[in-house]
């Protein structure tokens, strides 16, 4: 009788291990098959196996059990690619909330994207939200960003720690050798200054140290995308060897030495049409309205209706007819184009901005099946996932789409989305566009953090929590400046800030202690009366929280002096109230602590700190 029990039970056991590794099969019939090659729609049968394409076929052998899609009236695509967005950017005047950017792109059918709005410390917290279902969206490829000193991409208050800044190869190296353990995705190398004739021009990054940079990355195994927007700039891009120019050239007609700089190398051409396109009496795509949250809507119509309408003559007009021209030549010339938005970058949206930047592309001069190709397999290919995805066939990951219609013949219809796939399994667009729409942020993981919060102590020069001190300071590229260091004390060490204000109105300085890694998952400090530590300087200063949700001037607050002589300041959080009414929920979700120096333009300030925690 025990013998039979024990072969009951090991037969349940075998039943139950064989259901956990079934992989389920969908069978999609009836539809138009875009492959992402080029090749002209067929109708046909596509089978998928757990994660993968089964088979592509128009007289497939539907496996028996499989769940039934049928298509007909539709056409299937490979998941969609957007080579260039900035998650953490909401694009309109909303707060930032990265869940629901990688959603917008979900509901759109875009799959893949890379992304350059993070840096290096965040990487492995986001890494490891998508892959636990926290953060569902598309396969991101996150960027490590580099740039020059009072060049693009250093002028938005965010210290040297976002973007590395370096001017000699001497610097790259350096650089590439301290970013290098984060295991960045790509490189985004912001390389040329040029703003458009809009206003005075930015630094740019000289040949020898953009090839230093490509030469690191590449070794490493590590794609480099770069802001170019210049001819010259694209020439010295191309000769450095990069892997993708991530914008279009857009201060005159591209030459001949240029494309066979580009062919030579095979650089791939990124032309973020979107969001260059000039606003002449466009009305946002119902589509997008229906996908923006309420807020977002408002946004979407308000900037539209207060757009002027530019003159032909226009840099902006100008630079337009440069971009699309250019497009056409590179695509026509054999030039790999592949499709990215700027997406996050202010009227740039999430998600719908990656279809309409395939709409501008055939409105440059490219054909639907031109464009959906950039968007696809050359995409794919130019960031280095042209084995696993961007072409419907057999092996490949089942990252695919359906739309209502025929893009191929009508590019319109591709903001039809009417089914997206990501690994084989049919998202939800209908909860994903409600989440989108719901004014509740994505929630993150919150943890009850320690007392102890920064002591100075550390070899290593993180916090207590295992963090990385970082700065910020007043945006601009004559912003002010910020060093800090650990300098010792008559017992240990202590963190000593040097600012320098810049020449413009309220300029400031910001030393930030991050409370988890990265700031990216949140921090609960409601078992707490207040924040405790020694500090040292010279006039008045300010502590904030960073709370997820709010605006830096919503921020919690309270003021503290700093005298000649070490004294131990106490800030309850009851004297942070008044900055903020809704104080006891902002507890329990802090990203991390920033100690502010605020000083008259052009004035020099000092502060000195230890020992923080919390009480």
């Amino acid at each position: 009788m025990l013998q039979k029990i024990v072969l009951a039970v090991a037969l349940l056991v075998l039943i139950a291990a064989a259901a956990a590794g079934a992989q389920t099969t969908t069978a999609i019939t009836g539809a138009r098959v875009l492959d992402g090659t080029g090749a002209p729609a067929r109708l046909e049968t596509v089978i998928l196996q757990g994660d993968r394409i089964l088979a592509v076929s128009s007289n497939a052998q539907i496996p028996p059990g499989a769940r039934i899609v049928d298509a007909t009236g539709q056409t299937l695509m490979p998941g969609l690619f957007d080579l260039h967005t900035h998650l953490n950017a909401s694009g309109t005047d909303a707060v930032d909330d990265l869940g629901k950017s990688l959603k917008a792109y979900l509901v759109c059918g875009v799959t893949s994207v890379n992304d350059y709005s993070v840096y290096g410390e965040m990487l492995a917290p986001l890494r490891a939200l998508q892959s636990s279902g926290v953060l569902l969206g598309p396969r991101v490829k996150f960027a490590i960003r580099f740039g020059t000193p009072e060049g693009h991409g250093a002028e938005f208050g965010w210290g040297d720690y976002f973007t590395q800044l370096v001017s000699t190869p001497a610097q790259a190296h350096a650089a590439m050798k301290k970013i290098l353990p984060y295991k960045p995705d790509v490189i985004k190398a912001f390389t040329d200054g040029w703003r458009y004739e809009t206003g005075d021009d930015l630094t740019s990054m000289n040949l020898a140290t953009l090839s230093a940079i490509v030469e690191d990355a590449h070794h490493a195994g590590i794609k480099v995308f770069t802001h170019t927007v210049t001819l010259n700039g694209a020439k010295i891009a191309a000769r450095a060897g990069v892997d993708v120019l991530a914008h279009g050239v857009g201060d005159g007609p591209v030459d001949e030495e240029l494309l066979s700089l580009l062919k030579k190398n095979g650089t791939g051409y990124v032309s973020t049409l979107a969001t260059y396109e000039p606003q002449i009496n466009r009305a946002p795509s119902p589509r997008l309205i229906a996908l923006l949250s309420p807020g977002d809507r408002q946004y979407a119509l308000r900037t539209a209706e207060r757009h002027n309408i530019p003159s032909p003559t226009s840099p902006v007009m100008r630079r337009w007819r440069f971009l699309q021209e250019n497009v056409r030549r590179l695509s026509a010339a054999g030039v790999p184009i592949g499709v990215g938005t700027d997406a996050g970058v202010s009227g740039t949206y999430h998600g719908w901005s990656t279809l309409h930047e395939m709409e501008l592309l055939v409105a440059s001069g490219l054909t639907p099946i031109q464009a959906i190709t950039a968007g696809t397999s050359t995409s794919a290919r130019l960031v280095g996932e042209g084995a696993e995805r961007g072409t419907i066939e057999p092996g490949k990951i089942a990252d695919i789409l359906l739309v209502k219609g025929s893009p191929d013949q009508n590019i319109e219809d591709v903001e039809q989305t009417a089914a997206v796939f990501l690994g084989g399994h049919q998202l939800d667009l209908p909860s994903l566009e409600a989440d989108i729409q719901s004014p509740t942020l994505t929630p993150l993981p919150v943890h009850a953090i320690p007392r102890e919060i920064e002591d100075a102590e550390r070899e290593d020069g993180r916090t207590n929590l295992d963090t990385m001190l970082v700065d910020s300071t007043d945006p601009g590229s004559d912003h002010s400046v910020i060093l800090f260091a650990r300098t010792l004390r008559t017992h240990g060490h202590a963190i000593s800030i040097l600012s320098k204000m810049s020449s413009k109105p309220a300029p400031f300085t910001d030393l930030v202690i991050p409370l988890t890694q990265g700031a990216v998952e949140l921090a609960d400090i409601s078992r707490f009366k207040g924040i405790q530590f020694a500090t040292r300087g010279d006039g008045d200063y300010k502590i904030l929280l960073d709370c997820y949700g709010a605006p830096k001037l919503d921020w919690p607050a309270a003021s503290f002096p700093g005298k000649a002589h070490w004294k131990t300041v106490r800030v309850p959080f009851t004297s942070l109230q008044e900055r903020n009414p809704t104080l006891p929920s902002s507890l329990h979700n802090v990203r991390a602590l920033h100690f502010e120096l605020a000083r008259p333009a052009g004035a020099d300030a000092w502060l000195e700190i230890d020992d923080i925690r919390l009480y």
